[in-house]
């Protein structure tokens, strides 16, 4: 699929439970957020159905997230009825890594192909700060485990303030060459006043090049995360749905007044 501006559309970026084990400060309040009642969540059946269509539509890419999407019941169950769909060459997941050391295997057993794990520091007391209460030796134990299960090439998301030069960001650079793996810097952005910046090591934040859609947890297909149009697969159907968002998606991004992070998985 060419959208508007001669970009070919690829990537389908769907998060599948507005739910999330910590509450990181650039992403959640404390107090955490209202969750979504059951019934508006998508089932994995209507997910499956949006993957089936954007498939024959020309996607190729999935990723999953959240949330968190290893909090969502039976996660391993819906990894496998999307891998059952042929013709999707790169099928991800993005995860914090507090559960993956327990999940790593099954969800390569039912055929995810690797995984990001989100490392903003590797200073127990500072990831415990940033993530207000999370283990970061349950997420490093994760990432073993993801690398034991062939979940690779694993990939790190690290968000930082300004730059990859702060000291969390450096020891985080660090690690990821001591093991072997990609990391990618992500700089703090801002929905609302329409702020962001390219990823470092990454092409997310290049407008020009960007090639995804984005799909909520309570069926709403957004073209730019720097948007509030949404197009809801309920309502139109997955491919009426696929086939406006394409049309409407944006030169560049401007701002969002709806959308979250913890609610479109970043």
């Amino acid at each position: 699929m060419l959208d508007r501006f001669n970009r070919r559309i690829e990537y389908l970026r769907i998060s599948v439970t507005d739910r999330c084990n910590l509450r990181c400060r650039y992403c959640m309040p404390e107090s955490g957020v209202k969750l979504l009642p059951h019934d508006k969540i998508l089932s994995f059946e209507e997910i499956l159905s949006v993957v089936r269509a954007a498939v024959k539509m020309g996607i190729n890419k999935i990723r999953l997230t959240g949330g968190e999407p290893l909090v969502r019941q039976d996660i391993v169950e819906l990894v496998a009825m999307l891998a059952d769909v042929d013709r999707i060459g790169d099928y991800a997941m993005t995860t914090n890594g507090i559960f993956l050391e327990e999940f790593a295997a099954p969800l390569a057993k039912a055929g995810l192909h690797r995984v990001n794990v989100s490392l903003d520091a590797l200073n127990p007391q500072r990831y415990r700060w940033i993530t207000r209460g999370g283990d970061v030796r349950r997420v490093l134990a994760g990432i073993e485990a993801a690398k034991s299960a062939g979940l690779v090439p694993v990939k790190l998301n690290c968000v930082v303030e300004r730059s990859p030069d702060e000291p969390d960001a450096k020891e985080v650079a660090a690690f990821a060459k001591a093991k072997g793996l990609d990391v990618r810097f992500i700089r703090r952005m801002n929905l609302e006043t329409g702020q962001f910046w390219q990823v470092h090591g990454g092409t997310g934040g290049d407008c020009k090049l960007c090639n995804r859609l984005r799909l909520s947890s309570d069926g709403l297909l957004r073209p730019c995360l720097f948007t509030d149009l949404v197009f809801n697969v309920r309502e139109l159907g997955p491919q009426e749905a696929i086939r406006r968002a394409v049309e409407a998606k944006p030169e560049s991004g401007r701002n969002s007044k709806t959308s979250t992070f913890y609610g479109i998985g970043g």
